[in-house]
């Protein structure tokens, strides 16, 4: 039994069973196999290794145990490592780029490659810093959009690159370098030079060197094409050939280097046969006929760009045309015309040839409104202003002007691609303070760019645009329309009344105006308002005209009220109005919801908050700067939507139109800022016709004349061109680009630089001319000729100056006796009839003594005077019978002032003269005023024959300047020189002295005509070089004009650049915290006045302090530089009233509280602390400049701590 007892084994190990576990893969799941010898993993080479958990291992090693570090030893740090010197490295350097490249020749129908062809490269040592050419290599990517500041600008279209002729004789004044001796050796900055100590000269290359003289000669720079090939050609075309270029050769074109002139193809130089790339007859402004229809417009343009769901006008249609042949446009229509689909028919055009278009207008909230419209048009849109970036690679970009400026300075990539820059509301280049920047982005834009300019309707479009097409070279083409396709009826409301509160009266031309102003005289006692004075009566008015315009239906409406205390008052005036419907409260209760919902807890119950939305619900709505941001989009959102039925707004709302407030005075509006109000009414697709309703009232209304501000022309647009320290500083660091041309091509010098090819050309014929004369003989007696001619000019041109004084022009009045000398009449007496003025100068009607015949002078032509008639005034007499001629003088036509005066009836002598005019009367005899007159100038002239006493400047006319006074002693000295002359001795002298007076004359001429085409003749340049004065004094720039750094520090600020740069420099900032930095820089962009208050920090009010004690010390730099501005006018420019408010925001305090902090509007404490934040950023950018982290740290914190809750709420046009 015990053998057959069952034998127990002992448990089977894991590893014992015939199974196997198999890994898949590795993602943790396994199998079992009933397989012998299966693999043990899926992979083919085992688990993938795993790498060890970086940040325990840091933890362990580093925080841990952290003695085993090197840095701990007590020996370690003593250590150093000698360096090994390496003299050949300083000889490393970059390899020269490659000068040519290989071109495949292609077959022309084919495309087949026949071959290849070794092509020379241009322009292959650019860069940003060193080239305005289009074809440098682009910055980093990181640049591309906003560019770099040290970077160049590209070259303006339209200016004419300097040549080499150009380049070395620019500077008129400049010295000429002996290259012999009085060399310079020491370079500016530098404490050693270089010695030019002669060398042994050797007489002959080296051997296996060539000479670079005979190099030279086969090359004929300016030859024909044939020669440029020959140049082309030549194997020895190497760097510093075209140097020694001879002065009579053609100009070259502007190239990088001198190698280029010589291997750029002979076409590309400028010729002397070619003719001037602008010829002073073309026409560069050309009207478009918009009145003829456009027939052919889709057998032209098959495909466009962009379709419509209306047809478009003809005016569109003509501005379509023109930009699918890329010429540029002005178009100039009202508000309601459709201008916008030009602007939408160049996007889409860029966006068919792959290119980008720019969109600028005036204001960030227009950019803000222009992008969502676009966006929902086109897709590809993005945005750029200063304090959001939209989508910045997109084909069409939405921005300010003031950031294209920026972008144009600083070489931005994305002007390489640009194809259309679209100027929206141009007549903004009328605002006094920010119209310089059109000018300036009008002249930077390079060549390739065309212009779209889009206008309310201006009378001096053409003038306008012409000056726009000589500056680019182009012709622009003006399409001005002054047809509305949605007309306009203009009522008048004169009272609330009973009897005429339902009354409108339509104004038609000028009989409205007389209808009311016989209203206002006559029935003033029944009809009409009773002129109220408080807020009462206005929302009687109100409520009277809403009234009649609900029963019109004629809602919605906007009421423009220049104030904005009253547009507030006259909607919490209006609480008893309710206009709108429940269905819309729901609609607008929704919106306003969805809107608010993106607002912290605190600021959706902000007092203004809840009363807008109280307004809102009720149809009533308030838009003007006070109004916070997302309010105004609110609003104007719901007004689109026509859910606001009364809408109370300033000039704001209508985009162009300034508060009509000078000073301390109200004016009337101008005609163009009523057009552009009126026009808020007459938007497409609301109706047949629109409405325009005047409501006169106040103490003013019966002044207003309606007929001017209704009918009469609206504004011209005027050059607001002025100098700032940014422009000078951004042209300075560029040497090929000069202030001056800036300054000649503004529209400001545009009236006397239009001309200036006429000048030259008359120029050119004068030159010839001079050398066609041949020199007057001054031998012998005539030896003294020269200076007695300039002796008797300078004679005459003192008295003339006694002539055109104040005191002189006082007392030529009626009845004083002259003596006349002109081309007419030579020393001639004569008696003042009459004194009348025009715009520029006096006109003295004068009776004046001559022959009845015309008789020769003795042996003289009247044309050469002697010394009796300069010095003395050797009286005309008749020879005959003496006769009478009543003439027109200027004063340079008088040549002396008498004592005597006689009494003459200046009006019968007049009548007399003008009625012997007539060939029927021509023989009557003289009425007895005439003849008295003329007896009294005889009898004179017979006893004063050398001339009857005259005035004395000093004694009689009472001139105290210093220098009438020095120039009367002159006047003497001269006439005892004309006196002692010998010329006139000579029996030569009259045939010699009309020789050099002719030579005198066209060199005079000449020299006027060359001070019109030179700088000196520029309005701004005095103010020019006060600036630069006060740049260089500040250490901006050096002696030589070359920008130092705080010179491009100050280029990177938008605004304040002198006194944010002597901050940053003087180190005024740094020791302050960033919320601190942030309220003390409030005083540099708030608008509006007040006090800072006296709960301040000790800190804040010495940083106060100290910025203006540097606002003072740059304000006595510019005084004592010559600028106008004082030192008191240039500090009140800092406005502290805003400190407290934002050194509380910067702290964290919600807006709610903010309030009570200051009496400033929300609105424009939003655009404070918004403006603020962006010259953190730009004072951030600077302290990196200087290299101060620290400072730009505290930047970057005080702009984060301004950019939060409400003031910094996303636009909901780009949401």
């Amino acid at each position: 039994t015990s053998d057959l007892s069952p034998v127990v084994l002992p448990p089977l190990e894991p590893l014992d069973l015939p199974l196997r576990a198999v890994e898949l893969g590795c993602t943790g799941r396994w199998e079992l196999l009933n397989v012998p010898g299966a693999p043990e993993s899926t992979l083919p080479h085992g688990l993938p290794p795993c790498a060890p958990d970086l940040q325990q291992e840091a933890e362990q090693l580093f925080l841990s145990s952290p003695a085993w570090l090197p840095l701990h030893g007590v020996d370690h740090p003593a250590r150093k490592w000698q360096r090994k010197m390496d003299p050949w490295s300083l000889l490393a350097v970059l390899g020269a780029p490659v000068p040519s490249d290989l071109q495949a020749q292609r077959h022309p129908t084919t495309g087949q490659i026949l071959g290849y062809k070794e092509v020379l490269l241009e322009n292959t040592d650019l860069t940003a810093t060193t080239s305005l050419s289009l074809r440098r290599p682009p910055g980093p990517v990181s640049q591309s959009l906003w560019g770099n500041p040290t970077q160049y600008p590209f070259w303006p279209g339209g200016m004419d690159e300097p040549t080499i002729t150009d380049l070395s004789t620019r500077e008129e004044a400049e010295e000429e370098i002996d290259f012999e001796k009085e060399l310079l050796t020491v370079p500016p900055g530098f404490k050693k030079g270089v010695d030019f100590a002669p060398k042994v000269n050797h007489s002959a290359p080296a051997r296996g060197l060539l000479s670079l003289s005979r190099l030279l000669e086969p090359l004929d720079l300016g030859g024909g094409n044939e020669d440029g090939r020959e140049a082309v050609g030549q194997p020895g075309g190497t760097r510093g050939d075209t140097a020694p270029a001879s002065p009579c050769s053609a100009p070259l074109a502007r190239t990088s280097s001198l190698e280029d002139l010589v291997l750029k193809e002979a076409t590309t130089a400028i010729l002397p046969t070619e003719l001037p790339k602008a010829l002073p007859q073309e026409q560069w402004a050309i009207p478009v006929d918009v009145t003829s229809p456009v027939g052919d417009f889709y057998r032209l343009i098959p495909q466009p760009a962009f379709q419509w769901a209306f047809e478009p006008d003809v005016f569109q249609k003509q501005a379509i045309l023109h930009l699918e042949r890329h010429d540029s446009v002005f178009v100039a229509a009202h508000t309601s015309a459709g201008k916008t689909v030009v602007a939408e028919y160049a996007i889409a055009l860029a966006q068919k040839h792959m290119t980008r278009t720019i969109y600028t207008s005036p204001i960030k909230a227009l950019s803000n409104q222009k992008f969502r419209d676009f966006r929902n048009t086109f897709g590809d849109v993005g945005l750029l202003t200063g304090d959001i970036q939209l989508h910045p690679e997109a084909s069409c970009l939405i921005m300010t002007t003031e950031i294209l400026r920026s972008m144009l300075y600083s070489g931005s990539d994305v002007i390489r691609d640009l194809e259309w820059v679209i100027f929206d509301e141009v007549h903004y280049i009328n605002d006094a303070e920010r119209g310089v920047v059109w000018e300036e982005v009008l002249i930077m834009l390079p060549d390739h760019v065309s212009i779209i300019l889009l206008s309310a309707t201006v009378p001096n479009a053409l003038e306008f645009a012409d000056w726009i097409g000589r500056l680019k070279r182009r012709q622009i083409y003006v399409i001005s329309t002054v047809t509305r396709p949605v007309p306009l009826e203009h009522y008048l409301f004169t009272g609330n009344s009973p009897k005429t509160q339902g009354e409108l009266f339509l104004l038609l031309d000028s009989r409205a105006v007389e209808a009311k102003k016989e209203r206002m005289s006559k029935h003033a006692q029944t009809f009409g308002a009773k002129q109220p004075t408080a807020s009462g009566g206005d929302r009687g008015v109100y409520l009277s005209l809403l009234a009649s315009l609900r029963t019109r239906a004629q809602l919605p409406v906007v009421v423009f009220t220049f104030s904005r205390g009253r547009c507030d008052e006259q909607a919490s005036g209006l609480t008893s109005l309710d206009l709108t419907t429940s269905s819309e409260k729901s609609e607008i209760h929704l919106f306003l919801q969805r809107c608010l919902a993106r607002l912290r807890g605190s600021d959706r119950q902000l007092p203004q908050v809840l009363h807008m939305s109280e307004l809102l619900h009720r149809g009533l709505g308030v838009h003007h700067s006070g109004v916070l941001p997302i309010l105004k989009e609110i609003v104007e959102m719901l007004f689109s939507r026509g859910l606001v039925k009364v809408l109370f707004a300033t000039e704001t709302f209508a985009m162009g139109v300034n508060m009509p407030h000078d000073g301390s005075t109200f004016r009337d509006l101008l005609p163009g800022e009523y057009v552009q109000m009126a026009g808020r009414a007459g938007r497409r697709g609301l109706g047949p016709h629109r409405h325009c309703h005047l409501a006169l009232q106040g103490p003013r209304a019966r002044d207003v004349d309606l007929h001017r501000m209704m009918m009469g022309k609206p504004s011209q647009l005027q050059s607001q061109f002025r100098l700032t320290y940014t422009m000078i500083l951004n042209l300075l660091r560029v040497d090929a680009l000069r202030v001056e041309d800036m300054m000649k091509r503004s529209f400001s010098e545009f009236p006397s630089r239009k001309d200036s090819k006429a000048h030259e050309q008359a120029l050119a014929e004068l030159t010839k001319r001079l050398e066609a004369l041949k020199e007057p003989d001054m031998t012998d007696q005539l030896v003294d000729l020269p200076e007695y001619y300039r002796w008797g000019e300078e004679l005459t041109e003192s008295r003339r100056r006694v002539m055109e004084s104040v005191n002189g022009l006082k007392s030529l009045s009626t009845g004083r006796v002259v003596v006349v000398q002109n081309q007419e009449h030579h020393n001639a007496l004569g008696v003042i009839l009459q004194v009348s003025s025009n715009s520029t100068s006096r006109v003295f009607t004068t009776l004046v003594l001559c022959d009845k015949h015309t008789c020769e002078r003795g042996s003289a032509s009247p044309d050469v005077p002697y010394p009796d008639d300069l010095v003395g005034f050797k009286l005309f007499l008749p020879e005959g019978p003496c006769d009478h001629t009543v003439a027109k003088l200027q004063p340079g036509d008088v040549a002396a002032i008498t004592t005597k005066v006689l009494r003459v009836n200046g009006e019968q002598i007049l009548e007399d003269f003008s009625k012997k005019q007539q060939p029927k009367f021509k023989k009557d005899p003289p009425i007895a005023a005439v003849t008295t007159a003329v007896q009294e100038l005889l009898r004179l002239a017979q006893a004063y024959p050398a001339g009857p006493p005259t005035l004395d400047p000093v004694n009689d006319l009472k001139l105290k300047d210093v220098s009438v006074v020095e120039g009367g002693l002159r006047a003497r000295k001269l006439e005892e020189l004309i006196r002692g002359a010998q010329c006139v001795h000579s029996p030569r002298f009259p045939a010699q002295y009309l020789k050099l007076r002719e030579r005198m004359q066209i060199q005079k001429e000449m020299e006027r005509l060359r001070f019109l085409l030179s700088d000196q003749s520029l309005l701004l340049l005095p103010e020019y070089h006060q600036r630069v004065e006060v740049l260089r004094t500040l250490g901006y720039v050096d002696e030589a004009g070359t920008v130092k750094l705080a010179g491009r520090v100050a280029c990177a600020m938008s605004s304040h650049e002198l006194l944010l740069t002597e901050l940053l420099f003087d180190n005024a900032l740094s020791a302050l915290q960033p919320e601190e930095i942030a309220a003390l820089l409030s005083g540099l962009v708030c608008q509006s006045s007040g006090d800072p208050g006296e709960q301040l920090p000790s800190t804040l009010k010495q940083g106060m302090e100290r910025v203006r004690a540097v606002a003072k010390r740059i304000g006595e730099v510019q005084e004592a530089c010559g600028l106008n501005q004082t030192v008191e006018e240039f500090v009140g420019e800092l406005n502290f009233g805003l400190v407290e408010v934002v050194y509380e925001w910067a702290r964290g305090m919600p807006f709610s509280e903010l309030a009570g902090l200051s009496g400033t509007p929300e609105g424009l404490v939003v655009r404070c602390i918004q403006r603020l934040a962006e010259m953190c950023r730009s004072l951030r950018g600077a302290a990196r400049l200087v290299g101060e982290p620290v400072l730009g740290a505290k930047m970057e914190t005080a702009a984060t701590l301004l950019r939060r809750d409400i003031v910094f709420a996303a636009s909901l046009y780009t949401q």
